[in-house]
């Protein structure tokens, strides 16, 4: 890459493109230039030909002058990255300006007659200005994006000067004063790289950045109680020693966001992630079965030390002393017959290698190459039953949170003696919690889920300790109510971490069976100049720090209700069913809610969140009248059931929309607003999730019996001879159960395509 131009030594931001808004802006401009060099050699000069050549050059050449002003503005402003951006404005307006005139073909006889350059007599030409063009345009574009780094650098050091004067005050006035300004600059920073999360390309950057943007909002409600603590109770060592590692935690996260956004890292070299098993059993795989294609594409001395390193990570496994008896024979088994399968595949493979004719695999060798990759995979999958079965076991363990309730029990009762025996059960539940984290990062199955994992367990290794000192704190001054509100902001932090954990393991279940574990954000943001006629009086805002931790435990379950839905609906034999395609889109809808409520996705504004639900419930009423439909063809017990639960859903849907619809003034009304709009996205998905097992069976019942419910159209084909449903008879249309195209529908959404 090209040395930084950003005149700043410690990040390098040169041609590389690491986001998606550069991207997709370079898409149009590339398919444009493509259209122009790739015309056939003896394309058929009509006047047709001619004119639309010509559109197309002067549309690049409007654009490039548009996009270079708003360059030269961008340079004016910076005087940093004014003479790189200027040069790379200079060269992309001459480009555009050498391929207006290659394009100005207006009429066959100036094409012919007067010897000027042309796209049709000078190809070359138009290579040269189209790769000028392009190289030059993504110069500025990555020069405009350095902009943005600044920014998030800028807003990070600010975050830093004043954490250590919070750190260093001394009087409540104080803290208060300089707190409210931390709060404020948390805020940007929080929607600064919530923005640039979203718009890497990269999904382990993506990841990491998560993983550091939920420590910091954690962190900052930690920050808060546990400073006041200290200050309250300034002789006492385990409020110093809590306050002490919230303190390191959120610089520690704050060097991370550097460090991703600036591709860099303080100790120089990049860390790599510690190769998970179920990396290593793919490389081993591929390398495996590479054989096929030739004997010596590797060594059998690297097959080999491959397969030793894999086994020696399995002892994470079977060293482990939550590692049931059986389960350790069973691993250690599965090991034992991948070594066998790989040294009776070395061995065929040499003997093969060793014959002059052999240069591919034989018979022989195939049947040992299959038994090998059989062999690997029957010990991933073991591993992978051990190590979810584990997790599973300790989420429902710790459901209750009985030892949490006992040691605020006890350090409310003063009880030292109490806390400390707690404590070392909490300390055995933080150990068993990190190590099973270590288990699912080996069979997690992607790299983002790996990070994840490995988020996860730093966060256990952290929070146990702090909910340790902080009840030492409450044990030691009973009466104190700051000491209390700490030690239950620490306490939340750890159930809001077994949470994400549930969510985590899920998704890796979805990776295992073929499903990918990230969930695809199903936008209905209006379109500029098409929607917002409507909405130009109505203020956006973001939710702030504060509002964000209120909320979260709601949006989390709202995310855990998205994922019951969706297991639902992968119940369903008719993949294709229009109830399955309206109860995905709601799930996917109600998950970018959920996205909103931590600060990600690409819903913005409480603007974007209350338009979100109100096509949400736009959405819940038309399932509604596929269950209307459904319940004309059943039974007395069956129709009563499906009637009730469609009522259910239908005032769900109304309450859901008159919300979104109504209008609010006033910081404190606006959150409101969102909870309210959360609480009843809740309510339309419980219903949803009782409905789908009950529909699929009673559809699978009908199908059966009698083949008359197949889907919606159906429905429509048998009701069209039959009756005349309410809405014909009020002008809404007779089409009251069908859904748009995906297609179609989305053509009607804005995906924030760019910044």
């Amino acid at each position: 890459m090209a040395s930084s131009p950003c005149g700043s030594g410690n990040f390098d931001c040169g041609l590389e493109i690491q986001t998606r808004s550069v991207e997709q802006t370079l898409i149009p401009l590339v398919s444009q230039i493509t259209t122009l060099i790739n015309h056939k050699d003896k394309l058929k000069k009509t006047e047709k030909t001619l004119r639309a050549i010509q559109r197309v050059g002067q549309a690049v050449s409007v654009a490039v002058g548009r996009f270079v002003a708003v360059g030269e503005a961008i340079a004016a402003e910076n005087e940093d990255l004014k003479d790189e951006m200027g040069l790379a404005c200079f060269e992309a307006r001459r480009a555009g300006t050498a391929i207006a005139q290659l394009t100005d073909v207006s009429s066959l006889e100036q094409c012919e007659g007067d010897g000027r350059s042309t796209v049709f007599s000078d190809r070359t030409g138009m290579v040269k200005a189209a790769r000028m063009l392009l190289s030059s345009v993504t110069k500025v574009l990555v020069l405009a994006d350095c902009i943005v780094i600044k920014q998030i650098i800028s807003s990070r050091n600010k975050v830093l000067v004043t954490l250590e004067q919070l750190e260093r005050v001394s009087t409540f006035q104080e803290f208060v004063q300089i707190f409210s300004q931390f709060g404020n600059e948390m805020v940007e920073f929080a929607h600064l790289t919530g923005d640039r999360q979203n718009d890497l390309k990269d999904e382990k950057k993506r990841a990491r950045m998560a993983a550091a943007r939920a420590v910091l909002e954690k962190c900052t409600m930690m920050l808060l109680t546990a400073s006041k603590t200290c200050l309250r109770h300034p002789d006492c060592e385990s409020a110093r020693i809590n306050k002490e590692a919230v303190f390191q935690r959120m610089r520690l996260a704050l060097e991370q966001v550097i460090e991703i956004v600036t591709d860099t890292r303080s100790s120089g070299e990049a860390k790599a992630l510690p190769i998970s098993i179920y990396a290593g059993i793919k490389d081993f795989k591929v390398k495996v079965e590479g054989l096929r294609d030739s004997l010596y594409c590797v060594s059998c001395e690297a097959v080999a030390a491959q397969l030793e390193a894999l086994m020696e990570k399995t002892e994470d496994f079977t060293d482990s002393a939550y590692t049931s008896h059986e389960q350790r024979e069973t691993i250690i088994q599965l090991c034992q017959i991948t070594r066998q399968e790989t040294k009776q595949l070395i061995n065929t493979w040499r003997h093969a290698q060793q014959s002059l004719k052999a240069k591919e695999a034989t018979d022989e060798m195939e049947l040992s190459i299959l038994k090998t990759c059989q062999s690997v995979s029957d010990l991933r999958r073991e591993l992978h039953r051990v190590a979810v079965g584990r997790a599973t076991e300790l989420l429902k363990l710790h459901s209750d949170h009985l030892v949490l309730q006992a040691l605020k029990a006890s350090g409310g009762d003063g009880n030292l003696e109490a806390v400390a025996d707690y404590a070392g059960t909490l300390t055995e539940h933080k150990e068993q919690l990190v190590e099973t984290c270590r288990l699912l990062c080996h069979i997690s199955g992607t790299e983002p889920l790996e990070i994840t994992c490995i988020h996860a367990e730093e966060t256990f290794r952290v929070i146990g300790p702090q909910i340790i000192s902080a009840a030492q704190t409450l044990a030691l001054h009973p009466t104190s109510k700051i000491a209390k509100e700490n030690l239950d902001v620490f306490c939340e932090a750890w159930e809001s971490q077994l949470c994400d954990m549930a969510i985590l393991l899920k998704e890796i279940n979805d990776v295992f069976e073929g499903r990918r574990g990230d969930k695809k954000t199903y936008l209905s943001l209006p379109r500029p100049g098409k929607h917002s006629a409507s909405l130009k009086t109505v203020k956006a805002a973001k939710l702030d720090a504060e509002e964000q931790t209120t909320i979260a435990k709601l949006g989390l379950e709202l995310c855990l209700l998205t994922s019951d839905v969706d297991s639902e609906v992968e119940r369903w034999d008719e993949q294709d069913h229009e109830m399955v395609r309206l109860c995905q889109i709601i799930s996917s809808m109600a998950y970018s809610m959920y996205l909103f409520t931590r600060g990600e996705g690409l819903l913005k504004t409480t603007l974007d969140l209350f338009h979100q639900a109100e096509v949400l419930s736009d959405q819940g009423l038309q399932l509604c009248h596929i269950l209307h439909s459904l319940s004309t063809q059943l039974l007395d017990e069956d129709r009563i059931l499906i009637l009730s639960e469609t009522e259910k859903l239908s005032d769900a849907c109304q309450q859901l929309q008159v919300c979104a619809k109504t209008p609010v003034q006033g910081k404190s009304a606006i959150f409101q607003k969102v909870d309210s709009s959360i609480q009843n996205t809740k309510g339309i998905l419980t219903v949803v999730v009782y409905l789908l097992p009950i529909c699929n069976k009673l559809i699978r019942k009908c199908k059966s019996e009698r083949s008359c419910v197949a889907s919606p159209q159906h429905w429509r084909e048998k009701q069209s001879n039959t009756t005349v449903s309410e809405e014909t008879l009020n002008g809404k249309g007779s089409n009251g159960f069908g859904v748009k195209s995906l297609e179609q529908h989305m053509a009607n959404l804005t995906f924030l395509e760019s910044k």
